[in-house]
């Protein structure tokens, strides 16, 4: 099937997002800052960073597990079907999807990332109060929303995130999504080349590495969020610690909104693929 007007312009989006991608190279100073964090994991040895990541991925599976066991992962599915059959009568599963214009996916998928990117918002400005049990728990409740964003993008482009192949590319998006800048585009192209294996196997076939030295860049960075809220907490204006609000507010919704674009260009690139 060819596509329309619309998709070939939705293609040369993605490949002039790409293009740039590859073209950007970073400031010195997170040069600076990803050579000191390598050099502080190559001085460990090789065991203790095998069984670190090994650890951290099989976490981030079981927080993908538990999401999308929630009933809220399927109070939205309902949901999209139901905004699905108000566009076309005759969807009624998820691969129906396909048959819908691919405005009609992004309008469903905009929806999702712009609640995650409200909720990220929301949970920056809480934990930036300094509240101890909301700036402890920053970090984890950033990971639970980008792959919830991330499951939720995925599902409004018609793919079920419960079979395992769907699942492990889904944390690979977010691996991929949440590395520094500099590293996207090789992410990305790995991502696409992965696609190719789908046609002959259930199961994710490629790397399922979800963490590494590179990915761990992003993480340390959000303690410097962290760093950043601790000192100017005490700075209230009108009994709010507006400055330290503000930090973390605008750090997590610049966060998810990085994610929730990669993973629509992602899901984008693969319906076009498909239908062609």
């Amino acid at each position: 099937m060819s596509w329309s007007e619309r998709e070939i312009e939705v293609y040369d989006e993605i490949t002039t997002w790409r293009r740039e991608l590859g073209s950007f190279r970073g400031h010195d100073l997170s040069m600076t800052f990803s050579r000191w964090l390598d050099g502080s994991f190559k001085s460990l040895p090789p065991a203790i960073k095998e069984e670190v990541f090994t650890k951290m991925d099989a976490a981030l599976f079981h927080l993908h597990s538990i999401i999308q066991g929630s009933h809220l992962h399927k109070d939205t599915l309902e949901r999209l079907l139901s905004t699905a059959k108000a566009f076309d009568e005759k969807v009624s599963f998820l691969h129906d999807f396909a048959h819908l214009r691919i405005d009609q996916l992004h309008y469903m998928a905009i929806q999702q990332s712009g609640r995650h990117k409200l909720y990220s918002f929301i949970q920056g400005g809480v934990a930036g109060t300094g509240g101890a049990v909301a700036f402890s728990t920053d970090l984890l409740a950033m990971t639970i929303l980008n792959i919830r964003a991330i499951q939720f993008v995925a599902t409004a482009y018609g793919r079920d995130v419960q079979t395992p192949y769907e699942m492990t590319l889904s944390l690979k998006l977010f691996h991929a999504a949440t590395l520094p800048i500099r590293y996207q585009a090789e992410a990305w192209d790995d991502l696409i080349r992965s696609l190719e294996t789908h046609e002959i196997s259930y199961f994710f076939n490629g790397n399922d590495e979800l963490t590494n030295e590179r990915w761990l860049e992003g993480p340390v960075k959000q303690l410097f969020k962290s760093t950043a809220i601790s000192m100017f907490r005490k700075k209230k204006f009108s009994n709010l610690p507006i400055i330290s609000m503000s930090i973390g507010a605008f750090s997590n919704y610049q966060l998810t909104r990085r994610v929730t674009d990669f993973a629509e260009k992602f899901y984008q690139y693969r319906f076009l693929c498909d239908k062609k």
